[in-house]
């Protein structure tokens, strides 16, 4: 990507929401995204398990899965079968899934616009926090008016501006330390066409303590909260990690926790430059934790997954599949 990952460049690529896409929609619903990959329930929906969980094994290549192994999968990961039946068939529905038929057995792959979306989605997470970013100190700034009856219109545009990774400074004036590209004008001049104002502007800093800090259009003690309840999670785990102590099942269900958890973190991280941050930003050491968890288990994981899918399906449909890691997921998708 170049430098520091570009909060708003993977999102924006072709207009379509790329990132977490399960958990894009709970955390905006006004946005607009580009498949029908399932919102993020309380906990972890059957469906969004079985997205990940397939996606998780067979990305790149759209591995064909049998549907008695994705079943067993999600069995194994506390979903009924009855469930795991119902999520697979919705997210056929939704064009998530594509099937195919030998005999009576059934086995299922993720569509192509769907391993396109998760493929970007799982790259830029995989990017982030990698390296410290370049700021040339100036804010990209957007204010805005617009009427009280057009309440609907205003809370699009305040959704699409948190989407592009914009904060509020004030009501009607948000900020970003990104560059604006055609893009990001394009997907605003959508929802408020005649409406905004867009800026590239250095902060003063004045002789009295009058002005807001544009850094304060971001809580962030709460992102900070949310990094600390993921180290409190994640870390006890990393000694059997690295001892090999987890295998079969449990290793395919922490590698799915871990992405789940973690994946909320770029949506909620804007990646400010670390000069505007405050010092032991948590940050690196999180995605440190990530990789070691998510990449450390990768082997036992892919070996489980193989011997379920192989229970179902021929030897060679089993060597198929493949256990992403961090490097791997950061070598895909293009922003």
């Amino acid at each position: 990507m170049g430098g520091a990952p570009d909060r708003g460049a993977v999102r924006r690529s072709a207009g379509v929401a790329v990132v977490s896409p399960f958990e894009i929609e709970e955390i905006f619903p006004d946005v607009a995204v580009g498949s029908r990959l399932p919102r993020r329930q309380q906990g972890t929906s059957a469906q969004a398990l079985a997205a990940t969980l397939i996606a998780d094994y067979t990305l790149p290549d759209r591995v064909w899965l049998p549907s008695a192994a994705i079943v067993a999968l999600l069995v194994e990961s506390g979903v009924s079968s009855g469930a795991a039946r119902t999520a697979i068939s919705r997210l056929m529905r939704r064009g998530v899934l594509e099937s195919s038929r030998e005999g009576r057995h059934s086995s299922h792959r993720l569509t192509v616009d769907a391993a396109g979306e998760l493929l970007a989605g799982g790259a830029w997470i995989a990017r982030f926090g990698d390296r410290d970013r370049v700021w040339d100190g100036y804010w990209t700034l957007v204010a805005f008016s617009l009427p009280e009856e057009q309440s609907a219109r205003r809370r699009s545009l305040r959704a699409e501006l948190r989407w592009l990774g914009f904060a509020p400074l004030y009501d009607g004036l948000w900020v970003s330390p990104d560059e604006v590209n055609p893009t990001v004008e394009r997907r605003l001049g959508a929802v408020a066409f005649g409406a905004l104002t867009v800026f590239r502007a250095r902060q003063e800093d004045l002789a009295v303590e009058v002005s807001r800090n544009p850094v304060d259009a971001w809580d962030l003690p709460a992102i900070a909260g949310h990094y600390q309840r993921f180290d409190e999670r994640w870390r006890p785990l990393l000694p059997q990690v690295r001892q090999g102590e987890i295998a079969g099942a449990p290793a395919v269900h922490a590698r799915t926790q871990i992405m789940d958890a973690y994946r909320r973190i770029p949506l909620l991280d804007p990646q400010l430059p670390t000069e505007l941050l405050p010092a032991g930003w948590p940050r690196s050491q999180a995605r440190d934790l990530f990789v070691a968890v998510y990449d450390g288990l990768a082997g036992p994981a892919e070996k489980h997954v193989r011997a379920v899918v192989s229970q179902a399906a021929a030897a060679s449909r089993a060597d198929a599949v493949r256990a992403q890691t961090v490097v791997r997921l950061a070598a895909t998708g293009t922003s």
